[in-house]
């Protein structure tokens, strides 16, 4: 079913509270395991935080060398903008840093904001990012409480739709490049109105023509691994005969 060593391109409906590097590292640990594939390339297009779910698209062997391709298309994501509150990690990862009223905002105001953020813009990346400096990744520097220069980023949002019926938490949808930070933008979406904003929740639902609704749970995928590396196993009589027993 699988020739990981070949190359195979596998959409993963990533769980919370995991990172995108512990995907990866779970699914090459059950190869190498289970396929006997001892040196085996596995890396994924597009990082999502530990608190987002959704889309992840793995590649084995030699379609990494198409990750590039894929981490360049547009992607979609939902979730939900709470206002009101702003963070150190423009999400939920930490403890609120700043409380303001949403009372008087008006859906004009909410309106005016988000045609702010549809187009090209400039974003900058939150201190709590992967993003290197000097050979550091930015949250090392946010850790360290060291202070560093973060450049504003070209970006492009090709639509970003909003509801307000469950306000002030902000469900909405967005379609952008890569290298856009939703929760940056959420973190943007706040200070354009006047008040504060922070990511409550995330899920990527595409990218380009990959949707989530083709991915694989984690645990699906393990089954399937560890079945098909045990019928690949088998001598071609076992095999039809553990076959017959199936049917």
């Amino acid at each position: 079913m699988f020739d990981f060593k070949e190359g195979e391109v596998l959409l993963i409906d990533k769980p919370t509270d995991w990172t995108s590097f512990d995907v990866v590292n779970f699914i090459r640990s059950l190869i190498k395991r289970f396929h006997r594939i001892p040196k085996l390339k596995v890396g994924h297009a597009g990082t999502l935080d530990p608190l987002a779910t959704g889309l992840l698209i793995i590649c084995t062997g030699k379609m990494t060398k198409q990750i590039d391709t894929f981490q360049a298309q547009v992607k979609t994501y939902t979730g939900t903008i709470l206002l009101g509150q702003t963070t150190p990690t423009f999400d939920l990862e930490s403890e609120p840093d700043g409380f303001f009223p949403t009372d008087t905002i008006t859906p004009e105001q909410l309106e005016a904001a988000r045609l702010q953020f549809v187009g090209d813009i400039k974003q900058y990346p939150p201190k709590y990012s992967a993003v290197k400096i000097k050979g550091k990744r930015a949250f090392d520097y946010a850790r360290s409480d060291e202070e560093v220069e973060l450049k504003a980023r070209d970006v492009n949002i090709e639509a970003f739709n909003i509801s307000t019926a469950r306000f002030p938490e902000i469900d909405f949808s967005v379609q952008c490049s890569k290298g856009t930070y939703i929760r940056s933008l959420a973190n943007d979406f706040g200070k354009a109105l006047g008040n504060g904003a922070c990511l409550k929740s995330l899920r990527r639902t595409r990218i380009g023509d990959f949707s989530v609704d083709d991915a694989w749970e984690l645990e699906a995928l393990k089954k399937i691994i560890i079945e098909t590396s045990v019928s690949e196993s088998l001598p071609s009589e076992k095999k039809e005969s553990s076959e017959n027993l199936q049917e």
